[in-house]
């Protein structure tokens, strides 16, 4: 699906990445410009514009008289929310979820015990009305509604922990919790359990009790593992 507001560059981008980090074209194979331009029925500016954007998220260099070269996936912007939507639509996906909820289990429960400290009033607010409207929309297949919360919810834990390089992950939680719902990794309800300590999760930081929002978050991402194991082992 394409990204609005991106025009012409934004549909080579729409295929091109997916197929980059895909594996389609291996790392060293070279694009040519011209060649892409004719396939794609853009001109060379529209390509050249498209190429730019895959350049900052490092997935391919330019070199003078060689040609647009596919980088290493070790040099790739892998936090990047595009280059992370593309690697949740291959065939990589399975990996990538996991990656990333590793990274949610290392990162998040410290992020809601300092949340448990720092949040603001508003903030505590903000993450109870997050969990009522996840309960809320736990039953009947609803998983589209119950993601709008979720992702408020867990951008206000990184936010509110006052740390800002927690709260530049938000893009990266709500892409990771977006994949999983839209490529059907998921059960047709949210497990109760979960939407239960999301709710324990908001009282606790309401309480100004780090050290159980801290936990209960940790209980959060490890059933997100489990959630894996069971689904996209």
């Amino acid at each position: 699906m394409s990204t609005p507001g991106r025009g012409l560059h934004g549909r080579v981008l729409d295929t091109l990445g997916p197929a980059i980090t895909a594996g389609e074209y291996p790392v060293g194979s070279v694009l040519r410009t011209d060649e892409l331009a004719q396939d794609f029925e853009v001109s060379r500016s529209v390509m050249r514009e498209a190429v730019r954007v895959l350049e900052s998220m490092h997935l391919v260099e330019s070199r003078r008289r060689v040609g647009v070269t596919v980088r290493p996936k070790t040099e790739w912007n892998v936090y990047d929310p595009q280059v992370i939507r593309w690697r949740l639509a291959g065939a990589d996906r399975p990996h990538q979820l996991r990656s990333l909820t590793v990274l949610r289990s290392a990162i998040e429960p410290v992020a809601a015990g300092l949340t448990a400290k720092n949040a603001t009033a508003q903030q505590c607010a903000e993450l109870t009305e997050c969990a009522l409207g996840m309960v809320a929309h736990s039953r009947g297949h609803k998983l589209e509604e119950y993601l709008v919360h979720d992702i408020a919810f867990h951008r206000v834990i990184l936010c509110a922990s006052g740390n800002e390089m927690f709260a530049r992950l938000g893009d990266v939680v709500a892409e990771v919790l977006a994949g999983r719902t839209h490529h059907e990794v998921m059960f047709e309800d949210p497990d109760p359990a979960a939407v239960t300590l999301h709710v324990q999760v908001a009282e606790a930081v309401r309480a100004r009790d780090f050290a159980r929002a801290e936990e209960l978050t940790r209980q959060i991402t490890l059933g997100a593992l489990h959630e894996l194991d069971v689904l996209a082992p």
